[in-house]
């Protein structure tokens, strides 16, 4: 394994090789690598949340005193530190109450106002729910149904000769042993 990790490009490396060379390293290399880039993007990640939890307690009380002076609570205010302008951003989250707003077009609606003037409805189907629905019911609503794919990702691990030997899908396959 020691010489998997020596005998291969680093990251800094990689981001300099043509593609057909990346393609071709052997997958052990690959499946190193894609840990090596995990891991430093875990690392930057976290180094990025130390930066952005210190830089926060550093303004969070002067971002309040900025937001009370403009008199609102959420927004963003901006404010100097030297030759730094800061822009804080507090973003408004807002939450309606489902049954209540039902209930208010409903009396809109009682009222003779078309409640689609003051309210949008939104009507969703859980994926799991639609699954185990009875195929009657699945039929009629496959024309208003659309599936997308994602992103596909890749995980690659490297197995043990032994997991490689007693694995279903190892048949034929020999382990690789130093470079390219």
């Amino acid at each position: 394994m020691d010489a998997l990790r020596t005998n291969r490009p680093s990251l800094d490396a990689l981001r300099h090789m043509p593609v057909s060379d990346v393609i071709a390293l052997p997958a052990e290399h690959l499946a190193l690598l894609q840990t090596d880039a995990r891991e430093a993007l875990d690392a930057a990640k976290r180094m990025q949340d130390w930066i952005e939890a210190a830089i926060a307690l550093r303004y969070e009380q002067r971002a309040i005193g900025a937001r009370a002076a403009a008199g609102k609570d959420t927004g963003t205010v901006r404010f100097q530190d030297g030759a730094v302008e800061i822009a804080v951003d507090l973003p408004k989250k807002v939450e309606w109450d489902q049954v209540r707003l039902a209930a208010l077009s409903e009396q809109i609606r009682a009222g003779g106002e078309d409640p689609g003037q003051y309210v949008e409805v939104s009507v969703k189907v859980s994926e799991r729910a639609y699954t185990a629905w009875p195929e009657r019911i699945r039929a009629a609503f496959e024309p208003a149904r659309t599936v997308r794919t994602g992103r596909a990702t890749y995980r690659l691990a490297i197995m043990s000769e032994t997991a490689l030997r007693d694995s279903p899908h190892g048949a034929g396959v020999i382990p690789l042993r130093g470079g390219r």
